[in-house]
């Protein structure tokens, strides 16, 4: 098995526009709420969401080509390109067949789907559609997009889990990379969801939160008051690299994926395991995986989306993994971004990736009375972000249909 290090990340979210400022207002608490901008919300039962704030994309890509490309694909270049310049890499120099891309989404191009279809009604049912809109739509588009751009021949396609697609992503870019099957692999997951037919049916699922006169508290985790989570949209990107190939180029090694464990809850339709099983079989696994021992984890990012079951069975496999006050800090920054469905393992591994970097757990914010007895059995870490030795820490993703990813991350040392 080969060691698969992280060279580069790129993000693109509701509370920062590039890797830095993301992580920057992680640590203050911001919150990424606000009025919905995108479309009319008033006659929607939420009017809020996490949007990307002062973004252009034209800015970073020409408009005869944001044309072809749906909001999801363009949030996918703009984070992808972030990493690749952040990781130092000249493609030219090295064999395109051994570089890869495998990307998540779980809507893909929902927003040209709307408006394509939007249009076709409002013009007597006459079948005028943009020649770019199939491939604008496809899940699959922003990984084939991202291979056109850098020219790279290697591993190519797309994973969608729901909630779970951009872990998953993450987890078998890792797997092909330590089975020698490819040197590099650009990885992450983007989603657009802020649009009408996406607030429209998670409202019809009463999932998202209505909390409108309060939207910036709206999102708070394993509150005795959430009710539902907070939609937010972007990109995260993450370059990973063989570790011999990333030494041969000299890169800037961040930290190091070691782990991964994949489940299924195999339950229900939408919801989690009320005891948490496939949580539990997901972080097991990716323990098992890399032969870390629970006492040695430091930090989980939790899944915690603010919905009712969710937060409390993913405690509860927490509990049967770790043990209760066992020193470990976990956090839920969906308080602060929002859900970005398919993209939230990404921003998620991202600030993983940061924790044990930096050795700084971002909090949990808008807690404040916490469900159950969990907040006596676990640090949630709220309100305030915490120094403290990070050499290991997990990613939850969980999503509809009953997908279970979890990743395990740790300190980069020679």
């Amino acid at each position: 098995m080969k060691r698969v290090v992280i060279t580069g990340i790129g993000a693109l979210t509701p509370i920062g526009n590039t890797a830095e400022e993301f992580w920057k207002s992680l640590i203050e608490g911001k919150s990424g709420a606000a009025p919905i901008t995108k479309f009319d919300a008033q006659n929607f039962k939420t009017k809020f969401a996490c949007e990307l704030k002062s973004f252009d994309p034209l800015k970073f890509i020409e408009k005869s080509e944001a044309r072809k490309y749906d909001m999801f694909t363009q949030y996918a270049l703009i984070a992808v390109g972030e990493a690749v310049k952040n990781a130092n890499i000249s493609f030219s120099e090295l064999s395109p067949h051994r570089i890869g891309v495998i990307w998540g989404s779980a809507d893909g191009g929902v927003i040209t789907f709307e408006e394509q279809y939007s249009e076709y009604i409002t013009n007597n049912r006459m079948p005028k559609f943009n020649p770019f809109f199939i491939p604008k739509r496809l899940v699959n588009i922003a990984s084939g997009i991202i291979s056109i751009k850098y020219g790279l021949k290697g591993i190519n396609f797309t994973t969608t889990s729901a909630c779970a697609a951009s872990n998953t992503a993450m987890i078998d870019a890792f797997n092909y990379i330590r089975w020698g099957k490819a040197d590099m692999i650009i990885t992450g997951g983007s989603e657009a969801p802020v649009n009408q037919s996406s607030i429209g049916g998670f409202n019809a699922l009463k999932a998202l939160s209505t909390n409108n006169e309060n939207y910036s508290c709206a999102s708070r985790p394993f509150d005795v008051n959430r009710d539902g989570f907070v939609m937010g949209e972007g990109a995260g990107a993450i370059i990973l690299e063989e570790y011999e190939s990333a030494k041969r180029r000299n890169a800037p090694i961040i930290a190091e994926i070691v782990g991964g464990g994949m489940a299924a809850d195999a339950y229900h339709l939408t919801g989690t395991h009320p005891d948490g099983d496939g949580a539990y079989n997901g972080i097991m696994l990716s323990l098992e995986d890399a032969g870390v021992k629970p006492s040695e984890v430091g930090y989980v990012n939790a899944h915690a989306t603010s919905t009712p079951m969710g937060d409390m069975s993913e405690l509860k496999a927490i509990e049967r993994v770790f043990g209760v006050n066992s020193g470990l800090n976990i956090s839920a920054t969906k308080s602060m971004t929002g859900h970005l469905l398919g993209a939230a393992g990404a921003i998620e591994a991202i600030v993983c990736i940061n924790a044990v970097r930096n050795d700084i757990v971002p909090p949990t914010i808008n807690t404040e009375n916490v469900d159950g007895d969990f907040g006596n059995k676990f640090d949630l870490t709220l309100s305030k972000a915490v120094s403290k030795k990070v050499n290991y820490a997990i990613s939850n993703t969980f999503g509809f249909g009953g997908h279970i990813a979890t990743a395990l991350f740790k300190k980069y040392d020679n």
